[in-house]
């Protein structure tokens, strides 16, 4: 929950922020709470029984990454 949350939350601080580093660490700091909430989502995944239950985590974990490559992509947008 931590982690998920954690995603909005930074890129809320980073259009708030007052310089482009600023805004370049709180991205960062999105992408990694991006990348952990798709690690944990793979473990609770990795340790259920239910097929269908795998099934909507493998949806979140696909959103999840998704999610990552945006971020990534503006992270690296703003080092040009």
């Amino acid at each position: 929950m931590r982690s998920g949350t954690s995603i909005g939350a930074n890129i809320i601080e980073a259009k708030s922020g007052s310089s482009t580093k600023d805004f370049r660490n709180f991205y960062t700091i999105s992408l990694k709470s991006a990348n952990e909430s798709k690690y944990l989502l793979c473990l609770i995944r990795d340790t259920i029984d239910s097929n269908i239950e795998k099934d909507k985590i493998n949806e979140l974990i696909k959103e999840a990454d998704e999610l990552s490559k945006i971020i990534a992509s503006i992270i690296i947008n703003l080092q040009k």
